[in-house]
Order: structure tokens, then C-alpha cells, then sequence
């Protein structure tokens, strides 16, 4: 009778584990349900608001940018140092700040050059002392392009563009990389890409970006920003899988949980940011209209 109790509750000792695990796998399977759902309400909400600030131009737009930098600069710090992270947000949303505000650059090029130097030599001793530095550049020039575009476009329509042309790439990725999947992109750095969302969101960032073109300035440049458009949606990959790499090389997953369902601010626009500079340097370099 002894050795029956012993055996009873040894099978249920053995059970229980296996019936936590069901229930993690249970709640596990619920989560990409809902963290959709809270990435569409984001979207939903945040979309709108992002779209007007840019439409309506100063002081909004001017405002939007200087927070979003401001938000970049702290999770920045958060994710990169151990020490002085306020030292580091500072001096990240200073030099952020003077490439947004300032129009010289000559000014511009000494600030960053001074606030480089001064976060290089006071992160040392820090593991990621590389990174912390880079965060100077990382975030001044890929939020002050975002400025500087609607200053040499003269108008809110290119940065508009390219909103909605990053914003594609991720709709398409996401849409064509569940339904299709296929071979992983970069399965070492971000197990989730895969080529067919590569592919997909190309071909939308296309669509989008022509016919946005098409609407506003007609039917003679349109292919010109369809295939424009579908090289930055692969800059845009390449933006999101080098931040997918630093998130790994830091160890976190999120650069931090301000926006529901997206994770960080460097979760939501690290594509931006990284294709913004090179749309910034062909309108410079090739003394490009856009719209």
C-alpha cells in the first residue's frame, strides 16, 4: 500500500512540470495574437497624429522630431552604458538638437565633433564604449536628416514619402514573411526576417512610392520613385537588421516598452532613421526634386 502512495505521488510530481509547461505554451500562443492587436491600436492612434504633425509643418513637425530624438537619446543610453547615462541622453539630445536646429554646417560638424570626443573618452572603461560614442552620430544624423529633407525639398511631401515608403516595407515584410516564409534572411541576427518578406516589402515600398508620385506630380517621374522606393526598402532592412545585431550584442530585445506592442522608439523607426541620411544625400548630391 506504501510503495502504491509512493508511485501515486511520484506520477504526479512528474506531472506537474509537464503541466506548467502546457500552460506557458498556452499563454505563449495567446501573446502574438495580442501583441498585434496592441501594435494595430498603436498604429491606429499614433499614425494619424505622426501624418498631421507633418502636414502641418512647423512648429509641430519641428516638435515631433526634437521629442522623438530626445526619446532615441535616452534609450540609447539605457541599452548601451552601465554609468552616466544621463550624461550620455544629455550630450546625445544636445548634439541632436543643434542638427535639427542649427543651419551651418560648419557649426554643425564642430558640435558633433566636440560631443563625440567628450563621450568617447568619458565612456571609458564601459564594455560598449564604441557604441555609446556612436550614438552621437546614429541619432544626430539620421533624426536631423529627417529636418533637413524638408528644409532642401522645401516641402513636407519627400519626408511624407518616405514615411510611407518605410512603413510599406514593414506592412510587406510582415504580410508576405507569414504568409510565404522560406529561407531566413538573417536567421543568426533576427530569426524572424525572412527573403520572401525582403521581397515583399520591396514590392509594396514600390507600389506605394510610385503611386504616391503618381498622384502628386503625375505620371512622368513615377517609376522613377517606385524603383527608388524599393532600394530603400532594402537600406530600410539592412537599418533594421544592424539595430536587431546591437539590441543582441547589448543583450536586450526591446531598446524599451514606450510604445505598446512595438517595443522602443528605435524599435519603430530604426529604418527611418537609417534610410533618411541617403534619400538626404542623393537630393544634395544629385540636386534631386521631389514633388
Amino acid at each position: 500500500m506504501a510503495r502504491t502512495k509512493t508511485a501515486t505521488t511520484k506520477t504526479a510530481a512528474l506531472k506537474k512540470p509537464a503541466a506548467k509547461k502546457a500552460v506557458t505554451e498556452q499563454k505563449t500562443n495567446k501573446n502574438p495574437k495580442s501583441n498585434l492587436f496592441q501594435r494595430v491600436v498603436t498604429a491606429v492612434i499614433l499614425a494619424p497624429l505622426v501624418i498631421g504633425s507633418i502636414v502641418l509643418g512647423f512648429p509641430y513637425y519641428n516638435l515631433l522630431v526634437l521629442v522623438t530624438g530626445a526619446i532615441l537619446s535616452f534609450e540609447w543610453s539605457n541599452m548601451t552604458a552601465k554609468e552616466n547615462r544621463s550624461v550620455y541622453a544629455v550630450t546625445y539630445t544636445s548634439a541632436m538638437a543643434t542638427a535639427v536646429l542649427l543651419q551651418s554646417w560648419t557649426g554643425l560638424f564642430i558640435m558633433l565633433a566636440a560631443a563625440l570626443i567628450f563621450v568617447y573618452l568619458k565612456a571609458k572603461g564601459e564594455a560598449h564604449r564604441l557604441l555609446i560614442s556612436l550614438g552621437v552620430l546614429y541619432i544626430s544624423i539620421g533624426i536631423g536628416s529627417l529636418m533637413w529633407i524638408l528644409e532642401y525639398t522645401n516641402s513636407s511631401l519627400g519626408v511624407l514619402w518616405l514615411l510611407l515608403v518605410v512603413w510599406s516595407v514593414d506592412i510587406g515584410g510582415f504580410v508576405f514573411g507569414c504568409s510565404i516564409k522560406g529561407p531566413k534572411l538573417a536567421p543568426s541576427i533576427s530569426p524572424n526576417k525572412t527573403w520572401a518578406g525582403l521581397l515583399g516589402g520591396m514590392t509594396l515600398a514600390a507600389l506605394v512610392g510610385g503611386v504616391f508620385a503618381y498622384i502628386i506630380d503625375g505620371a512622368q517621374y513615377c517609376h522613377y520613385y517606385a524603383i527608388m522606393a524599393a532600394v530603400l526598402a532594402v537600406i530600410e532592412q539592412i537599418g533594421d537588421l544592424i539595430e536587431s545585431a546591437i539590441k543582441r550584442r547589448v543583450g536586450v530585445k526591446d531598446s524599451s516598452n514606450i510604445i505598446p506592442g512595438h517595443g522602443g522608439m528605435f524599435d519603430r523607426i530604426d529604418g527611418l532613421i537609417f534610410t533618411a541620411p541617403i534619400l538626404l544625400a542623393c537630393i544634395i548630391l544629385n540636386s534631386m526634386y521631389m514633388f
